[in-house]
Order: structure tokens, then sequence, then C-alpha cells
């Protein structure tokens, strides 16, 4: 008898290959992860800061700064300084972005949409409350975050 496989170890492995279709999918719209995230928040924030997106977005200023840069390059996005504070950068969507947002959102739905075949609404309700409850049995403790060397959370 061979012993289970762990449920962490499961999830890792359907983690990553459902990241890698994803990443496929996005890349056939032309995009990416990274591109998909900033064109979203810029959609639902429109415009944003750059500090914004970065914490919505839950990367650090200068990964997304890189991100922004090729995205200026080509044309998705635009960035200005804001004029009360100009070490503020605003960016907004351009034409040609909105044009994008649609094309992966439209991968993205329809991605979505493979992933759900042969799962019902309870289906759903019950893989998103098991994915929050293995979230928070590994989340640590308000108690912990408030213990020496560790950030304090308040």
């Amino acid at each position: 008898m061979g012993f289970p496989v762990p449920i962490g170890l499961r999830l890792n492995q359907a983690a990553r290959a459902v990241s890698r279709a994803f990443d496929e999918a996005l890349a056939e719209a032309g995009g990416s992860l990274p591109v998909w995230l900033v064109l979203l928040n810029l959609k639902i924030r429109k415009p944003g800061t750059q500090r914004d997106l970065a914490k919505e977005i839950g990367i650090s200023e200068a990964t997304l700064t890189h991100h922004l840069n090729g995205m200026d390059a080509d044309g998705l996005i635009t960035r200005k300084r804001e004029a009360t504070n100009r070490r503020i950068q605003v960016v907004a969507l351009t034409e040609k972005g909105d044009e994008a947002f649609q094309r992966l959102r439209a991968a993205s739905v329809a991605f979505d949409a493979k992933l759900r075949t042969g799962l019902d609404d309870a289906d759903v309700a019950n893989l998103a409350a098991v994915l929050t409850r293995l979230s928070a049995n590994v989340a640590p403790a308000a108690s912990d975050l408030l213990r020496p060397g560790l950030p304090d959370a308040r």
C-alpha cells in the first residue's frame, strides 16, 4: 500500500498546470499575466498610480516599472507625472491598451469556462471554500504576527 499524495503536493501540481495553461492562453491572445493584471487593474481604477497598481497586483514597484516600460513602449499605457506631486506617476490605458484588455479578457473568460468544464455551481462553491480553508490553515495566526521579530500587522 502506497502513501497518499499530500494535499499540498496535489495543490502545487494543479496550480502549476493551471498557471502554465493560463500563461499559454494569454500568450496566444498577445499578452502575459503581468500585462493582463495591469490592464485589468487600470480598467477598474482608471487611471491609477504606479504605487497603487503595484499594491493591487502584489508586486514590487520596481518589477511593475519594468512591465510598465514595455507596455508604454508597446503603446498600451501612458504615464504622466501628477501635477501636485511630481514623484507620483499616474498610469492610464490607451486605445491600444483597451483593445489588448478586450482580447485578454476574452482569453481569460474562455480559460475560466474551460476550467469549469464538468463542474456545477456547487462544485465551484465547494472548491472556493476548500481553497479558502487551505489558505487559512497555513496563514500565520494574528497573535503570531505580533510576536517579537515578526512584522507588526497593525
